[in-house]
């Protein structure tokens, strides 16, 4: 349906194949993407903005780069958290990725609704993210810039939706930043290190980091984390001895899940 090439800028082309009902244009990264109805479908786009827009921390070719990034992974991985992925336009604007659209509320923006639901159903959607992470993890990928403005989450129908995994890495990498992207709710100690190495134990961490903001109160309270002592003593340990791999760290919880 969508041609590998075009010669407008994206919004124009958007506008002549179908109905644009949203845009997200206020982003930190430059990016800018829309919700665009064609033929009766859905579909989310995301672009690297305009390359004449030069205020973004990154410039127009790293957005660029991220998005072809990102592209590969789509192309790499299927989950059922992850929209489905209908290819790459290249436009003047760069590369344009479209996507299924997937309806759902940030959870960066409504934590606390999330937190008041059972906390089965919130032990059900970490059991899928964390699905994920092994199907990503086993394909060589290697997280970056994961936090909860990275999920979506539709109440009504209680499915989980990732997005934003531009920053994923195929493989372990060096922190060339410094500071990285990301909410240090989240982060590793490595990613807030010059020239430290990233790599699937760093993945653990920021998931067991998530389980602990989700399912708790972002500490290592016992009191406050609603889970059972078998998972609370995996994710104590995720992110203080560490496990040495993203598939240990999975196993275990796994197996502290299975106790319940």
């Amino acid at each position: 349906m969508f041609p590998a090439k075009i010669d407008e800028p994206p919004a124009t082309y958007l506008q002549t194949i179908g109905e644009i009902f949203a845009v997200f244009d206020a982003q930190d990264s430059g990016n800018i993407s829309y919700g665009v109805t064609v033929d009766g479908q859905r579909y989310f786009v995301k672009t690297a903005g305009d390359p004449a827009d030069l205020e973004p921390f990154l410039a127009p070719p790293q957005r660029q780069e991220l998005l072809r990034r990102a592209a590969v992974l789509a192309e790499s991985v299927e989950h059922e958290l992850l929209p489905a992925y209908h290819g790459l336009i290249e436009s003047p604007w760069g590369p344009v990725l479209v996507y299924e659209w997937r309806g759902g509320e940030h959870l960066g923006t409504q934590l606390e609704r999330f937190h008041a639901l059972s906390a089965d159903e919130i032990s059900e959607a970490l059991d899928q993210l964390y699905d994920l992470h092994d199907v990503l993890s086993s394909a060589g990928w290697v997280e970056g810039d994961f936090y909860d403005g990275s999920l979506l989450y539709d109440f009504d129908t209680q499915q989980l939706t990732v997005m934003d995994l531009d920053d994923y890495r195929p493989g372990a990498y060096s922190n060339d930043m410094g500071r990285m992207f990301g909410s240090t709710r989240f982060m590793a100690p490595e990613q807030l290190t010059l020239g430290a190495e990233i790599d699937d134990h760093t993945t653990a961490f920021v998931m067991a980091r998530t389980a602990l903001v989700l399912l708790s109160d972002g500490t290592l309270d016992r009191a406050a984390f609603r889970g059972s002592n078998a998972q609370y003593a995996v994710l104590e340990k995720a992110v203080t001895t560490r496990f040495d791999s993203y598939q240990a760290f999975y196993s275990a919880w796994l197996e502290a899940s299975s106790m319940t």
